[in-house]
């Protein structure tokens, strides 16, 4: 009998689903079984545990089951990726085979002669399992050690390499070409924020920082280094010539199907130059607000907030804690036929339709101040400042903001009340910031506890202690994970924000008239429905959804108001 016809036979679906799921199958041309699931006539492990039993065939959870990586490398890449199949376990005469479909006979036929002359013993396993483990064992770290083994051999083992810059391809420039590749691919496919390029006297490191956190992988072939300097700035445009000071240049890649925009900075360094690349997936879209982890009663009153004429609205942080996402995110959704809206951005992140962008460039003189000034003539009604640098900025910013525009900008500062502090320490007048500015948000980004392995566990008698001592709740349920094969044995997988929303009231306006910043602080944290950074962070441990660990980290010497409990005193912060 076919799968639809047993789903009926045994009950699970009736026969006018199955009537509908084919209709719809021969519209997309998709299998059957994919098709049921997204119509939600039945889930997908219900419909893999189904077939598991009428196929007599274990169904496993491979997040939790240990993988022989030499037994992977058994099926090719491309062909794991088309038959939606991995290798387990390698017994010799014999393999253990993961599918998501072991119904497909005609992959089973290409399998089995691709693994030949081992046996096949199946497994099912769920699809979405089977596409984050090629990105975790498909590794392109074999490919980079011997890209970056044939380029040395190439140059002859020389300590200085150098390929040619010329219109002549060489043996090396393609070798080169393929290493940046390989290089790209990986960092793609672990997700990765950014890739740093370090020589060190004997070796070279390759880092990829992930979640927050770098992975590094160490090359013997120091002697690379400048090469692939060469090549990076080549692609950015950058002064090939020039190792003594830094540069800054951008380009972009595609890779695997992704369009990736590539931030390069170069710095001289004891054993050569330096290289970071921030990376930006553009296809990849931007994040909603909803998806930032941002809690729907701050949600709700930030959206609220948005809807003003006019006024300054701040997102504070530091340096990769998210704040461009937020404030696209607050563009995207400001991003109407009837409103006209300018950014003033270095650089421009994201192309948005609709919007007028402009990329600042201090070498001829178009800063964010002069940009800002010709702005106000442009007769927006919104106006997004990339970063509040100077005073100047501060000033025309919120100045701007006084004369019924909407500005969005944000703010290197640790949390929503030191902002405005640190906007008048920038040499902005008490009264301005008092008039202009309507909200704050603060935000920082913690890491996801990995759902496949994530379990309960009483905390250590340190982190008891942290508790105890920042007056939190000891008999709350607390979370941790050991690390598994979907999280790379990290036990963390993906991040959210962590948000604090300060709006200006005007008790809060009146103190800051006053340049009251005590009274300031103490009013801003009891505030009617602020949460602090903290707070926010701790009820995240407390769901299960990060560590303690985690709210540790963020919460550190975030809290001033001495009533606060997470409040760090005098002595303690000393």
């Amino acid at each position: 009998m076919r799968l639809g016809d047993l789903l009926v036979h045994e009950h699970i679906i009736t026969e006018q689903q199955l009537q509908q799921a084919l209709a719809q199958q021969q519209q997309t041309g998709r299998k059957l079984g994919a098709t049921l699931t997204e119509l939600k006539f039945l889930s997908e492990q219900q419909l893999l545990q189904f077939l598991a039993q009428q196929l007599n065939v274990p169904f496993l959870d491979i997040a939790q089951k240990p993988i022989e990586p030499k037994a992977v490398q058994l099926l090719p890449e491309v062909q794991a990726r088309r038959f939606r199949a991995l290798v387990l376990e390698d017994h010799g005469s014999k393999v253990l085979l993961a599918m998501s479909d072991p119904a497909d006979l005609a992959a089973m036929d290409q399998l089995a002669a691709l693994l030949a002359p081992r046996q096949i013993e199946l497994a099912v396993v769920r699809e979405s399992q089977l596409i984050e483990a090629f990105d975790t064992l498909y590794r392109r770290t074999k490919d980079i050690e011997s890209f970056a083994s044939q380029l040395k051999e190439e140059h002859g083992g020389d300590n200085e390499l150098e390929f040619s810059a010329t219109d002549e391809q060489t043996d090396a420039d393609n070798t080169i070409v393929k290493l940046l590749q390989s290089i790209f691919e990986d960092a793609v496919q672990v997700k990765a924020s950014d890739i740093h390029i370090e020589p060190d006297e004997k070796v070279l490191r390759i880092r990829q920082r992930v979640d927050g956190v770098l992975q590094e992988n160490i090359l013997n072939q120091v002697s690379i280094a400048p090469a692939l300097v060469l090549r990076l700035k080549l692609m950015a445009n950058l002064d090939i010539s020039e190792k003594r000071l830094p540069q800054d240049g951008r380009f972009q890649i595609n890779v695997k199907a992704h369009r990736i925009d590539v931030r390069l900075s170069t710095m001289p360094v004891q054993h050569g130059e330096s290289v970071v690349m921030r990376l930006l997936d553009q296809s990849a879209g931007l994040l909603q607000l909803e998806e930032t982890g941002m809690p729907a009663p701050l949600l709700a009153k930030l959206r609220r907030i948005i809807k003003s004429p006019h006024g300054m609205i701040l997102v504070t942080g530091p340096t990769g804690s998210g704040k461009t996402t937020t404030l696209y995110g607050l563009l995207s959704e400001l991003n109407q036929a009837g409103s006209k809206i300018i950014t003033v951005e270095d650089p421009v992140e994201y192309r948005l339709p609709r919007v007028n962008q402009v990329q600042v460039n201090h070498k001829i003189g178009l800063t964010f101040a002069n940009v800002l000034r010709t702005t106000l003539r442009q007769d927006p009604d919104i106006i997004m400042v990339g970063e509040m640098r100077d005073q100047e900025t501060a000033e025309m910013g919120l100045r701007g903001a006084l004369t019924g525009h909407l500005v969005l900008s944000t703010l290197h500062t640790n949390d929503a009340v030191t902002s405005t502090l640190r906007l008048i320490d920038m040499g902005a007048a008490p009264y301005l910031v008092a008039s202009a500015l309507r909200a704050i948000i603060a935000q920082r980004l913690v890491r996801r506890l990995c759902d496949y392995c994530k379990q309960p566990y009483q905390p250590d008698e340190l982190e008891s202690s942290w508790l105890r001592h920042h007056k939190a709740r000891l008999d709350a349920q607390y979370w941790h994970a050991p690390g598994c094969q979907s999280c790379n044995h990290s036990g963390y997988k993906g991040r959210l924000g962590v948000f604090e929303l300060l709006i200006i009231t005007k008790p809060l306006a009146d103190a800051l008239r006053r340049d009251d910043t005590a009274g300031f602080a103490q009013l801003a944290h009891r505030s009617e429905g602020f949460t602090s950074l903290g707070t926010m962070a701790l009820q995240y441990a407390q769901q299960g959804v990060t560590s303690l660990d985690e709210v540790i980290r963020v919460s550190e010497y975030l809290d001033t108001d001495p009533s606060s409990p997470f409040a760090v005193t005098e002595d303690e912060g000393a």
